[in-house]
């Protein structure tokens, strides 16, 4: 049988693990989360059902992102479902890449109620840094199957040149 002393130790070791999980999974996933605040209607009318989705919703949701950088370009990747070109604001603000957005309720069913509503619904904000200056107003962007891509031209200056040096 253990001794309190080893209970004690073992459940010190459990919780140092968990925490130090938790705190890797915040390290690496902390730019992806992101507010979503609860949608405007222009006429000032919310739907029930759409206050309801509003109101149930956790407020916070991942857009996560992938960023890599060629020998031209800054490319910038961010999952974002369920959402339109058209709901997409983009703008370069020094070396940031801010990406804004509303990802609307979107209902598919006239009656019933949610069990489960883990989606994030409303009006975002994201900024990526960028690992270097780019040209923003030569900046493409697509969105196809649920991912926004923006491709940014570096700055001539900043794009990498190749040059061979012969040894003597």
């Amino acid at each position: 049988m253990p001794t309190f002393q080893q209970v004690r130790d073992g459940v010190t070791h459990a919780w140092d693990t968990i925490t130090e999980g938790w705190r890797q999974l915040y390290r690496r996933a902390a730019s992806a989360i992101t507010r979503f605040s609860p949608r405007q209607e222009k006429d000032g009318v919310i739907s029930r059902e759409n206050r309801e989705i509003t109101a149930r919703s956790s407020g916070w949701g991942i857009l996560a992102a992938e960023v890599f950088d060629d020998d031209k370009q800054v490319v910038a990747r961010l999952e974002a479902p369920g959402m339109e070109r058209e709901d997409f604001d983009l703008e370069v603000m020094d070396d940031v890449l801010i990406i804004r957005g509303e990802k609307r309720v979107t209902q598919e069913h006239e009656e019933g109620r949610y069990h489960v509503l883990e989606c994030a619904y409303g009006s975002f904000e994201r900024a990526i840094q960028l690992p270097a200056e780019v040209e923003p107003d030569k900046a493409r962007a697509r969105y196809r199957k649920g991912v926004l891509r923006i491709e940014l031209p570096k700055i001539v200056a900043q794009q990498r040149h190749n040059i061979k040096v012969a040894v003597k």
